[in-house]
């Protein structure tokens, strides 16, 4: 089991220690040759209902790679197929909605979600982590927006056409969708926490397609909702965008104790945008693949520029792509700890 002082932990209260701790996101995925032994061609959906195999994978990179924190392994999704909605996740695609949301009475479709009866082997898996683990465990969901945008499009997709229209001819709908869509999170997230984990990330992978006062009016407050409807458990939140550079300020405001920062804006700048807030981030995903010289050159560049924040978890500024070398994963963890 984690200490409370555990350096991630105490990271995210705003301590600062010699160097930061490290973790990186969708660290337990296509990289390590031990999950695609392990997991095979079993579905992820199907993979989340083994408590076992999910703890095992959520394992993994602690074990090879060090990391100061381990995150669930789930899906965005995984809350929004728990109650049956009609979602799965095709290889390749990502995750596909059979009937997408278009109506009004498409809202009685998302009834509430109860854990301990729809998913009970979530809060399974995070008992077997909390005991096994001596690094803290992030449990994570799906922000209201991202998962609100698969089920408007019915499948991934980068402009957001229908969802930004939903939003804008329809704001009492779309209001009524992201209102039960953070109730869903929200419980999944308290269920998490409440099984043992320490640590919760909320992804907000596709709000990068909004402007400041769309995000604003339209999916801060479902967000707040569900990072304020944590703070009760006294665990550190952690709200991460996609292309959201403009709207840290934003998303700051939405009641998380850490702001993620993609690639995209240096952290000396996140700083300011996003001020009094411990930052995790940036690496740039590719920097993996660039060759050790630039990789060194990158991760002291991302170090020297989270200085500027009041403290700084050490992240990729988006997941591990599928083509990473673990062991380049390993030395970023190296020259992290150097300093």
């Amino acid at each position: 089991m984690w200490a409370t002082d555990a350096p991630y932990l105490a990271t995210c209260r705003g301590e600062v220690g010699p160097t930061p701790p490290v973790w990186f996101m969708r660290q337990a995925g296509r990289s390590l040759p031990e999950y695609r032994a392990r997991k095979g061609t079993l579905n992820i959906l199907d993979a989340l209902r083994d408590p076992a195999l999910v703890a095992e994978l959520t394992l993994q990179p602690v074990r090879r790679l060090g990391v100061d924190a381990a995150i669930l392994y789930s899906d965005i999704v995984a809350p929004v197929a728990a109650i049956g909605f009609g979602v799965e996740i095709r290889s390749g695609v990502g995750p596909v909605v059979e009937r997408p949301f278009r109506h009004e009475s498409d809202l009685d479709r998302l009834r509430p979600l109860v854990p301990e009866e729809d998913c009970p082997w979530q809060a399974d898996a995070v008992r077997l982590l909390a005991a096994e683990l001596e690094v803290p465990l992030i449990g994570f969901a799906g922000a209201p927006f991202t998962v609100a945008s698969y089920l408007v499009e019915g499948g991934p997709s980068r402009e957001q056409v229908r969802t930004r229209t939903l939003l804008r001819a329809r704001p009492d709908l779309w209001a009524a969708l992201l209102d039960r869509l953070a109730d869903l999170a929200l419980a999944s997230l308290r269920s998490q926490v409440e099984a043992g984990a320490a640590a919760v990330q909320l992804f907000d992978s596709w709000a990068g397609s909004l402007s400041a006062p769309t995000y604003r009016r339209h999916v801060m407050p479902a967000s707040r909702k569900v990072l304020t409807g944590l703070a009760d458990l006294g665990v550190p939140r952690t709200h991460f965008g996609v292309g959201t550079g403009e709207l840290l300020g934003a998303m700051a405001d939405a009641g998380a104790d850490v702001v993620g920062v993609d690639w995209r804006v240096p952290l000396d700048e996140a700083a300011e945008r996003a001020p009094g807030k411990v930052l995790q981030g940036n690496l740039d995903p590719t920097a993996l693949l660039a060759g050790p010289d630039v990789l060194e050159t990158e991760v002291k560049a991302v170090l020297e520029a989270g200085r500027a924040a009041p403290a700084h978890v050490f992240n990729l500024g988006h997941g591990v792509l599928p083509e990473a070398d673990p062991d380049v994963l390993a030395r970023v963890v190296e020259l992290v700890r150097a300093g």
